[in-house]
C-alpha cells in the first residue's frame, strides 16, 4: 500500500512538474512558446538519463572498486542486490570523510552504489547492510531516474522562464503577471522536486529494512550519520543532494518545504515498526 501510494503521489508530482514547465511557456511566451518549453524539458531529460551518473560519481572522485578491494562491503552489496532480485550494481568509493552514501545510474542494468570513506570507517555491519539495502532499493524502484527527471524539469522551468522572459514573451502579458511568475515559478518547481525526493525517501527505507531484515541498522546509521554531517559538510551541487541518504548539510537551517529528505526523526520512527 506505502509503494501505490507513494507511486502515484510522485506520478502527480513529476505531471505537475511537467505541466508548470509547458505552463509557464504559454503564460509568458503564448502559444509559440509552448514547443521551445517542450523541447528543453525533453533535451535536458536526455542528457539526465545518460549522463547524470557519471556526473554524480565524478562529483565525489569516486573510484569503482572489485571484491578484491573490499570483500565485506563487496558481499554485503551481492548479498542484498540477491534479495531483492537486482542484478549486481557497480560499487565506487569516494574519498570523502564526510559519511554519507548513493545509488545512480538509469535502471537496475546501469546502477552503481557509492559510499565514502568517512561512511565506510564510521557504520558497523549492520548499519553498512542498512545503507546499501536502502540504496538498492532506490535501484529496485529507479528512483535515481525519477530524482533525476524531477532535478533536470524544475531546472527547465526556471530556464522556460528566465528565456521567454527576458526574450521578450508574450507583448500582451499583464508585466506584473510575468515578474511574478519569473519569481515564484522556480520556487514552485523546486517545492515540487523536493517533495518527490521526500516521498521516494520514505518508501526506500521501508523497503531498505525489508532488504536487511530489520529496521534496526538503517536507523541507527542515520541518527549518526545526520549528526556527522553536521559536522563534515560535503560540497555538492544542489540538484544532487536527494541522492544521497542523509541531506549533505552545509551547516545552515533550510526550510521545511525546501529539505530533500523527510525530517531523520520521522524516518527513524517509521523505521521502529520494521524491527526484528
Amino acid at each position: 500500500m506505502h509503494k501505490v501510494w507513494n507511486n502515484f503521489k510522485t506520478t502527480l508530482l513529476l505531471s505537475g512538474l511537467m505541466g508548470l514547465c509547458l505552463a509557464i511557456g504559454y503564460l509568458l511566451g503564448g502559444p509559440a512558446a509552448l514547443l521551445p518549453a517542450l523541447l528543453i524539458g525533453a533535451g535536458m531529460n536526455l542528457v539526465a538519463f545518460f549522463f547524470s551518473d557519471r556526473i554524480a560519481l565524478a562529483t565525489v572522485r569516486a573510484v569503482e572498486i572489485g571484491p578484491d578491494d573490499d570483500p565485506a562491503l563487496w558481499q554485503i552489496v551481492q548479498k542484498l542486490a540477491g534479495r531483492a532480485r537486482l542484478p549486481m550494481p557497480k560499487v565506487y568509493l569516494s574519498p570523502a570523510a564526510a559519511p554519507n552514501a548513493f545509488a545512480t545510474g538509469r535502471s537496475p542494468r546501469h546502477s552503481a552504489v557509492c559510499i565514502t570513506a568517512g561512511l565506510r570507517q564510521m557504520l558497523s555491519r549492520d548499519e553498512l547492510e542498512g545503507v546499501i539495502a536502502h540504496e538498492l532499493s532506490h535501484i529496485e524502484h529507479r528512483d535515481i531516474l525519477i530524482g533525476t527527471v524531477a532535478a533536470i524539469v524544475a531546472g527547465a522551468v526556471s530556464w522556460v522562464t528566465y528565456l521567454v522572459f527576458w526574450g521578450g514573451g508574450n507583448r500582451r502579458a499583464n508585466p506584473l503577471v510575468a515578474l511574478l511568475l519569473l519569481i515564484l515559478a522556480p520556487v514552485a518547481a523546486t517545492v515540487l522536486q523536493m517533495a518527490i525526493s521526500r516521498s521516494r525517501e520514505f518508501e526506500a527505507d521501508r523497503r531498505g529494512a525489508e532488504l536487511a531484515g530489520s529496521g534496526q541498522g538503517l536507523a541507527s546509521a542515520l541518527q549518526r550519520l545526520e549528526m556527522a554531517n553536521r559536522r563534515i559538510p560535503l560540497r555538492v551541487p544542489d540538484a544532487q543532494s536527494n541522492m544521497f541518504i542523509v541531506a549533505p548539510l552545509t551547516g545552515s537551517d533550510v526550510a521545511r518545504l525546501f529539505m530533500t529528505h523527510p525530517p531523520t526523526e520521522q524516518r527513524i520512527a517509521r523505521l521502529a515498526q520494521y524491527g526484528r
